[in-house]
């Protein structure tokens, strides 16, 4: 497609179910700072997270976000996105808390089974120990309906028991926007605001708004290998196996997250206005088209939201 015909298809296309979404977004974000005592925001410096702290930005003025920022690293970010997230949380005068799954490894609360293990699954024990460390009582985050049908399943106010656990048959209908807030000692919720978009609408959003990303969202060459049929990122904690090919693509990431789970799409898109073009064809969710860790049962992604995960 040339980019005259991208341009028309981009002009052709509306917007305008955006300003709805964005205003549920906002609804939901000032329920949770009037509803609970001591909620946080997860913010990853990604899209989704970016997003939301736009509309969190709308909701309530830069440098008066009424709680603040947590982040879980695994220490194993890509540097362009920690970076990011740092300077955009210093822009907008937010709190910023960060706790490591390193610490959880020092403290023995986190094993791996090998060196080489991933590190992602883990994060829902750091997740569990700052939420006690901080008596946190609703986490806000950036998970979408679209993604995957675990959270497909999963209500906007997402109740979680004592022990971080998330019981999907014991969840109440959420008709006409009435949330359940309800919490007993211990218990906390957690948030989806953006829980009804997809990943257009975030891209039109990105788009619409000029949202600022950290550059691996956008076209860049970068040496990969083709595993299991996906492109992973050569990286040192992520070297090719004996046998494979390194090669040098043009590639984005539609999401970032962990390293060693974590892999780009073959793609020229150079602007949010591509990217919009690109996602308007595509037949595969973010997660299905580049995480590994969703590709190991067609349950793992539920079974890690019951255990604690985000």
């Amino acid at each position: 497609m040339n980019a005259r015909v991208d341009s028309q298809v981009l002009n052709q296309l509306s917007n305008r179910h955006l300003d709805a979404l964005e205003e549920e977004t906002i609804f939901i974000l000032r329920e949770v700072a009037a509803a609970f005592e001591r909620p946080a925001l997860l913010f990853s410096g990604g899209k989704d997270s970016l997003v939301m702290l736009k509309c969190a930005e709308k909701a309530f003025g830069a440098g008066r976000i009424p709680y603040p920022l947590l982040m879980i690293d695994t220490g194993h970010n890509f540097p362009e996105v920690t970076d990011f997230r740092d300077f955009r949380a210093k822009e907008l005068g937010a709190e910023l808390i960060v706790r490591s799954v390193e610490d959880s490894m020092a403290r023995g609360t986190v094993r791996l089974a090998h060196p080489g293990e991933s590190r992602n699954v883990h994060q829902s024990v750091t997740l569990l120990e700052a939420i006690e460390e901080f008596r946190f009582d609703a986490l806000i985050g950036g998970a979408r309906r679209d993604e995957e049908k675990a959270r497909a399943k999963e209500r906007i106010f997402s109740h979680r028991d004592s022990f971080g656990q998330w019981q999907p048959k014991a969840q109440r209908p959420e008709l006409w926007t009435l949330f359940n807030t309800r919490l007993a000692p211990g218990e906390h919720f957690r948030v989806f605001p953006i829980s009804n978009w997809t990943e257009l609408d975030v891209w039109q959003y990105i788009e619409r708004e000029q949202i600022a990303l950290p550059s691996l969202y956008y076209a860049h060459p970068r040496e990969v290998v083709e595993r299991r049929g996906l492109l992973v990122p050569v990286t040192p904690l992520t070297p090719p196996k004996d046998g494979e090919a390194v090669q040098t693509r043009t590639v984005r990431f539609r999401t970032v997250g962990d390293i060693t789970c974590t892999c780009p799409v073959e793609s020229p898109a150079a602007t949010a206005g591509e990217i919009v073009i690109e996602t308007l064809a595509a037949e595969v969710s973010e997660r299905g088209a580049t995480r590994m860790d969703d590709k190991t049962s067609d349950a793992s992604m539920e079974k890690r939201k019951k255990d604690g995960y985000f």
